[in-house]
């Protein structure tokens, strides 16, 4: 079976070494130029290529005619997308002989769309998991072939749950891909009136509403905790952002909602009057003590 592979970020290279173990012939590999202004924290499917002489392209647009000329030459089997994070045209996703198929971070139809992973921890989800299904023309739409849950902790980041769903995108793949190349795919119903579809996320969403609840503010923090860009506020024009916190046994009610601190410790104070126990408050890149951070309260009373 003959493979073009869409793919990037950890998800894909661990889907791309389960094709290579399988004995899949990756004939190429569409990914991603990493975007200087975004963290890298995670593998790069380019250098995977390199070290297994496959070769890979960055091209900007998938919808292409270039692109499309090109992975109808090579005539693949199979069409694969590996958290590649562009949607491929209708008339690509055609050429596949055996189907294409994407691997989502999600357990559909719940969590379509984009990073749902951060939104499944800002919900506050107990479970998320990973899916492997047929694409269509709708985003997360096509029929389900395999799926593999993993569980979200209460103090889970969802850096934290990002690992654990790699290695289900890695079970998910390893376990059905026989079935695949046989020719004889599962074809689960996925119904996308049971589930919900959620967009991007900038880094502005990042920013603490502290009129909110303990726990909503807390799962801001665990879905978008370093290394994304953290949950943040402002005061006295400076900009900090919770490194490391925990929801608090202790209860602040005393204290209006922002940032405390009470017996040398940092706090963040909520809307019902809990509050996050801060561990690592950062501002430009530098944990800030207890005592800047009451140097700063006391200036603005």
């Amino acid at each position: 079976m003959r493979a073009v592979v869409f793919a990037y970020h950890n998800v894909g290279v661990r889907c791309l070494k389960v094709l290579l173990a399988r004995g899949v012939e990756v004939a190429l590999v569409v990914t991603h130029r990493d975007n200087p202004a975004e963290t890298i924290w995670f593998d790069s499917v380019a250098e995977l290529c390199k070290e297994h002489g496959i070769p890979s392209i960055t091209p900007d647009d998938p919808k292409s005619p270039q692109l499309l000329a090109q992975v109808q030459k090579l005539q693949p089997d199979l069409i694969f997308s590996f958290y590649y994070r562009h949607m491929l045209p209708v008339d690509l996703l055609e050429i596949a002989k055996f189907g294409a198929y994407n691997m989502h971070g999600s357990l559909l139809p719940k969590y379509r769309g984009r990073v749902p992973v951060n939104w499944a921890v800002l919900h506050g989800e107990t479970e998320t998991g990973a899916t492997l299904h047929e694409m269509a023309a709708k985003p997360d739409a096509g029929a389900i072939t395999a799926q593999t849950s993993v569980p979200i902790l209460p103090d889970d980041t969802a850096y934290e749950v990002f690992g654990k769903l790699t290695v289900a995108a890695e079970q998910t793949l390893w376990k059905v891909l026989p079935a695949i190349l046989a020719g004889m795919p599962p074809r689960l119903p996925n119904d996308l009136s049971q589930g919900s579809y959620f967009g991007g996320r900038k880094p502005e969403d990042g920013r603490i509403d502290w009129n909110q609840p303990a726990q909503a503010v807390y799962n801001l923090h665990r879905a978008v905790a370093p290394p994304y860009p953290g949950a943040f506020t402002e005061l006295a024009g400076r900009t900090y952002i919770i490194g490391k916190a925990r929801l608090s046994s202790q209860m602040q009610a005393n204290l209006p909602p922002g940032l405390a601190v009470v017996d040398n410790h940092l706090f963040g104070v909520c809307g019902d009057g809990r509050a996050l126990s801060i561990y690592t408050l950062l501002a430009d890149g530098q944990p800030v003590s207890p005592s800047e951070l009451q140097q700063t309260l006391s200036s603005l009373q």
